[in-house]
């Protein structure tokens, strides 16, 4: 059981590693079309 725990702990630091090096690593663009939303004025106080 010890053993298998160490397995699945070093998997799962791997998987924490290798998704934060991802994450650094690769260039994800920014939305280039603007965003607009209508928002009623009941949101709005008077």
């Amino acid at each position: 059981m010890f053993r298998v725990s160490i397995v699945v702990l070093v998997v799962l630091l791997a998987g924490v590693i290798g998704g934060a090096v991802f994450l650094a690593t690769c260039e994800i663009p920014a939305p280039s079309a603007p965003v607009e939303k209508v928002i009623s004025d009941e949101k709005f106080p008077n």
